[in-house]
């Protein structure tokens, strides 16, 4: 469900206002192709970068983030899992603006800053701008949870 839920969040985030305000409302067999495309560019987007890394001869080396991410996502994913209804809403929707502004805020101050790769660098300035459109939306799906 928390994929299927990011995926949504995700599509709804690639969607203007002035657009979801001239379109009618989805049906449900449009919301899940909806979730399903927003995937397949999260999928498309994943493979960019590792063609980036590719390219560059990069290996990536776990190290204690990539571990602390991990970690931290299987835990809130437990969490979450025992939520239902409107109080899984409101938990998971204040777990993606958290989720956001941790991403954007080490892309600002460590992974941008860190980058030596000018490809890298953009990648990362580029998946920034993104995550903070994401972080936008989340923050407007929370204030209406309210």
């Amino acid at each position: 469900m928390f994929v299927r839920l990011t995926a949504a969040i995700a599509a709804l985030s690639l969607l203007s206002s002035a657009a979801m305000a001239q379109a009618a409302k989805p049906t449900d067999p449009q919301i899940a192709h909806i979730a399903y495309t927003a995937g397949a560019i999260d999928i498309d987007a994943a493979k960019q970068a590792l063609d980036l890394i590719k390219k560059l001869k990069l290996t990536p080396e776990d190290n204690d983030a990539s571990k602390t991410l991990s970690k931290q996502a299987a835990d809130k994913l437990a969490e979450l899992n025992k939520l239902k209804g409107a109080e899984y809403d409101r938990a998971y929707v204040a777990n993606e603006v958290a989720y956001h502004k941790a991403v954007n805020g080490a892309l600002e101050t460590l992974l941008i800053p860190s980058a030596t790769n000018p490809e890298l660098k953009s990648l990362l300035q580029t998946g920034l701008k993104i995550f903070q459109g994401h972080q936008q939306h989340a923050e407007h799906v929370a204030a209406s949870l309210k």
